[in-house]
């Protein structure tokens, strides 16, 4: 998974010509801590499909902000640069992340 931060953010993401998964999170977010094992499983396993990347929000509060990420974990698909969907919250499970992931592949 690629690490994003401002500085690569619209390069890695914004002109991308092609489908990318960004995992919004931070240390401090337990439920962030708990899935990220499952995420890097679906997105070793959906490498083909999309280009997977991360982002602490700690230092990119800014960035997070204005992509509309207010809560964490936060899982925001892009296609071509253009948001298309965001999953978030408490409940966000793993299987949530593949079902959307499969309905876009």
């Amino acid at each position: 998974m690629i690490e994003l931060n401002k500085d690569n953010f619209e390069e890695e993401v914004l002109n991308f010509d092609g489908k990318v998964v960004v995992d919004f999170w931070s240390e401090s977010c337990d439920h962030c801590m708990e899935i990220m094992p499952e995420v890097k499983k679906l997105a070793e396993e959906f490498a083909d499909d999309f280009k997977f990347a991360k982002l602490d929000i700690k230092g990119n509060r800014r960035l997070a902000i204005g992509q509309k990420v207010l809560g964490l974990p936060s899982i925001v698909f892009y296609e071509n640069g253009e948001k298309v969907e965001h999953l978030s919250g408490e409940d966000l499970e793993p299987e949530d992340i593949r079902k959307e992931l499969e309905a876009r592949a």
